[in-house]
């Protein structure tokens, strides 16, 4: 079953990679018409701003709100379906709003978190289907004004902590930055 979901993943990856969640050009900040609140890929004069959790924070098409953060998790999904982590999982639960005028894909690959020291963690796709019940965070096309809360699933060694968060409205954007301290 393990086989079966990760070529599943890789499939999915491919398609992503070869429609594109977005252009380069996504990650103006001109979702709206408004500059977002960091800034972009394009080299604003205004730099990156950095929120804390529970604090909107927007990054091109997607305004992200951090709702909580839980470290220590050695197992997501049932007894039956699940995925055991390497180190521990660091679940995210985030809520992501579309503030643009058209549907926008998002993808959880491109979510990334941090350690103090600056080593950097990619989100675990395959745990983040078993940690989310009723919604995907891996590839999920949100319309205008809709919004998904999801649990993105980090898997990191046993006694590292997560001190921020990177996120991204596709590949391509320039991303924003959430503390998580």
């Amino acid at each position: 079953m393990r086989k079966t979901t990760t070529l599943a993943l890789i499939a999915t990856a491919l398609v992503t990679l070869g429609c594109g969640s977005g252009s380069a050009d996504d990650s103006s900040g001109e979702a709206d018409g408004t500059k977002a609140d960091a800034g972009s890929a394009k080299g604003d004069d205004k730099p990156a701003k950095t929120t804390k959790v529970g604090q909107p924070a927007r990054d091109g098409k997607f305004e992200f709100t951090v709702k909580s953060s839980k470290c220590g998790v050695a197992k997501v999904g049932t007894s039956m379906l699940g995925d055991k982590a390497q180190g521990q999982f660091c679940l995210i639960t985030i809520n992501v709003k579309n503030i643009g005028k058209e549907p926008q894909t998002l993808d959880g690959s491109s979510q990334k978190a941090f350690t103090a020291d600056g080593t950097e963690y990619s989100s675990d796709s395959e745990a983040g289907l078993y940690a989310n019940d009723d919604q995907s965070t891996f590839f999920e096309e949100i319309n205008p004004g809709n919004q998904v809360t999801g649990v993105f699933v980090f898997d990191i060694p046993k006694k590292v902590k997560l001190t921020k968060l990177e996120l991204h409205d596709s590949m391509f954007s320039g991303g924003v930055t959430v503390s998580l301290g």
